[in-house]
């Protein structure tokens, strides 16, 4: 049985990380840390989670084979850079190890990275496009949420070199995206009937999107990206919208154009448990409290533009789903354990 810690469980993500570990078959969760309710049992915090007998504590502790973060950027890397030292598994959740470069996490972060020599040996836990090196790490960066979905519809086009290297990425995500910390723009009042695009001069996913889309690409030249993230008045989910230009010759003209970029995702995700590539547009609904991702490729036929959309909850396949997933594959444990769960709906 695998020994489990979460640093931050009062967060979304970390309290996710919780219900999802409580019915997994190969991992006892052990030890809960909460900065601001420290002290408390667990179930009183969150009733829902009573049944695990815990207690928040100030510091993970007991003997532990891997600890989950759920802090901050900059306080995370500070927190678990001594456990991956003291040779302890570690799934970061937040932004602190996805990033190789350290004046690009600098420049986009506003800090300097509190542990750059762990950039080298951390794996990024897109599971779908890293399962070796996932299965070999001793520390995953688990991917943003954002870049979960863009990344996942545009691989099967980008690591096969049949898209143009101009993307146009339009995401649209629930408000638990924000986290649990009370801002102005989080309010009721502020999200209900509203949809608002932020971020404009540069979201801080942005770079971990193109980074990710250079290292799978068989081309030497990188990616120029147009990300736009949307906050619309849902708790979870993420639709991303992917607009790119096929290369020349990439596909035949009309419905056999479409037949064949529908062949190529299905043959790319071909036994993939979490990734669906469904035949019509997808639904944030369909994958509510799940780790799936959908996808539906299209080839305009008027335009002749590949229109790539992707469906995700994320708190799961966004966060604490994915992360567990890595997890599995850091244990040799099935990579379904404790995540075999279908959509909530409606």
């Amino acid at each position: 049985m695998v020994k489990v810690g979460i640093i931050n469980v009062t967060g979304y993500a970390g309290v996710e990380l919780a219900r999802l570990l409580r019915r997994h078959p190969e991992a006892e969760l052990v030890s809960v840390t909460g900065r601001s309710e420290a002290g408390k049992k667990l179930g009183d915090v969150f009733p829902h989670l009573a049944q695990l007998g815990l207690t928040i504590e100030p510091e993970v502790a007991g003997s532990l084979d891997i600890v989950f973060s759920a802090l901050p950027q900059v306080a995370s890397a500070e927190a678990v850079a001594p456990l991956v030292r003291g040779g302890v598994k570690v799934v970061d959740i937040s932004a602190d190890f996805r990033l190789k470069d350290p004046q690009v996490y600098e420049t986009w972060y506003k800090s300097v990275h509190p542990a750059p020599d762990l950039l080298e040996e951390s794996v990024y836990g897109l599971t779908e496009l890293n399962r070796e090196e996932v299965a070999a790490a001793s520390l995953v960066a688990n991917p943003g949420c954002y870049p979960t979905g863009a990344l996942l519809a545009l691989a099967p086009l980008v690591q096969k070199g049949l898209v143009e290297h101009d993307v146009i990425i339009d995401s649209k995500s629930g408000v638990s995206g924000g986290g649990r910390e009370l801002r102005r723009e989080n309010h009721y009042s502020e999200v209900n009937e509203n949809v608002q695009a932020y971020g404009l001069d540069g979201h801080r996913h942005l770079p971990e999107i193109t980074q990710e889309l250079a290292r799978m690409t068989p081309q030497e030249d990188g990616f120029r990206v147009t990300f736009v993230p949307h906050l619309v008045p849902m708790t979870r989910g993420i639709f991303t919208t992917c607009y790119a230009w096929p290369v020349a010759g990439a596909f035949s003209e009309g419905k056999k154009g479409q037949q064949e970029l529908a062949e190529l995702y299905r043959e790319f995700y071909k036994g993939e448990p979490f990734v669906k590539v469904a035949s019509a547009p997808a639904q944030t609904k369909q994958t509510w409290g799940s780790n799936d991702c959908i996808v539906h490729p299209v080839l305009d036929r008027l335009t002749g533009r590949l229109v790539l959309t992707s469906c995700i909850d994320n708190l799961v396949k966004g966060a604490a789903g994915q992360a567990i997933q890595n997890m599995n594959l850091m244990f040799d444990l099935p990579e379904t354990a404790g995540l075999d769960y279908p959509a909530i709906f409606p």
